[in-house]
């Protein structure tokens, strides 16, 4: 039987998600990056293209300027979508909302990132919870940071019948790391002005079943977010009950302050020790040993690293699109292999 020819990717958009979206599709043996679009042409494309990736200018305006910055450009975004069979748009917030009408008219399956809107794509993707339900579609919107986490671990609960309902309360870092020169907050907190917050209703975009409800604040740090979360259970449960239901999902790790993992900082250096490529964090971080059950109520809390949780979700979603892997936990799996999901309970010998 001739070998199936691996899945074309474009990526439209080099920034924070882009760049790692980039290097994940790279370790993929199913899939080929056929090239970058951007508009820019400062440091980070330039890095691109020493790692030998093709690229591409994301608009015909940009196209000149880009090759008189040094850059060996291969043509604008049209060229880019005439070889490719997805496209994955990790362009600024509502930019991608318009690029979709390019994406159509080229007849390119397409992923958004969580800043558009469920109605841009009528579909919006986290591999645990609703992989086949993308099977075969045009485009679907890989959720946010905050709703991957979310969702993740509301689904690890309601997959071990334990899920009655959650209302979290998220502490949201004040912007990306590398820009927070350019802005954020200090000395304040700054609540979001609605409750519930986006986040609850956007999880339910994903599974609306889920009972959620969520409460935002933003604080003065960049590392990640930090979520608590109060679920109501479906009855009396132990702690160990729980804690299988969130090992159940690999894409879950339980750590423990008391391996001295007692703080966002102290998990992202463990990802840098490991070897992780910008110390990514694509699990969510739940401390066990905080984790409390008190009859059919249950407390916790995690750590979500809002450059990094949802760059396993979004090579799902390739395959899905493409209809490639129509299992979820073998996609799942491939996944995780490749981006060594799992190596955090190894190292605390836990596997």
């Amino acid at each position: 039987m001739a070998e199936q020819a691996r899945t074309r990717v474009a990526v439209n958009g080099y920034g924070v998600i882009g760049k790692r979206v980039v290097d994940a599709i790279a370790l993929q043996d199913d899939m080929e990056l056929v090239g970058i679009a951007d508009v820019a042409f400062d440091w980070r494309i330039q890095v691109a293209a020493r790692k030998g990736y093709a690229i591409f200018a994301a608009t015909e305006e940009r196209l000149e300027p880009m090759r008189k910055a040094g850059l060996d450009v291969a043509g604008a975004l049209g060229d880019l979508l005439g070889t490719a069979d997805v496209v994955v748009d990790c362009t600024p917030k509502n930019v991608a909302a318009k690029n979709v009408t390019i994406y159509r008219k080229k007849n390119v399956k397409f992923i958004l990132q969580g800043g558009e809107k469920h109605e841009v794509t009528g579909h919006s993707f986290v591999a645990d919870a609703n992989y086949e339900s993308a099977i075969g579609r045009d485009s679907t919107r890989v959720v946010s940071c905050n709703t991957t986490s979310t969702v993740r671990t509301l689904t690890a609960l309601k997959h071990a019948g334990l899920l009655r309902k959650a209302r979290g309360t998220l502490l949201r870092r004040a912007t990306d790391p590398w820009e927070s020169h350019l802005g954020g907050i200090m000395n304040t907190l700054v609540p979001e002005p609605e409750i519930p917050s986006h986040q609850g209703p956007d999880a339910q975009s994903v599974d609306p079943e889920l009972d959620v409800l969520t409460m935002a604040v933003k604080v003065p740090q960049t590392l990640a977010h930090l979520h608590y979360w109060t679920v109501q259970l479906t009855g009396a449960a132990s702690k160990d009950e729980v804690l299988n239901a969130f090992r159940a999902s690999s894409r879950i790790a339980l750590v423990e302050i008391g391996d001295g993992l007692s703080a966002i900082n102290a998990v992202k250096e463990m990802m840098a020790d490991l070897g992780r490529p910008h110390d990514n964090l694509y699990e969510v971080a739940l401390w066990a040993d905080m984790l409390k059950v008190e009859g059919d109520e249950l407390f916790y809390a995690y750590m979500v690293d809002n450059q990094a949780i949802v760059i396993p979700d979004t090579i799902d979603a390739i395959r899905a699109l493409t209809g490639r892997e129509r299992d979820a936990k073998r996609s799942i799996a491939a996944t995780d292999r490749s981006l060594g999901v799992g190596a955090i309970t190894d190292a605390l010998g836990r596997g």
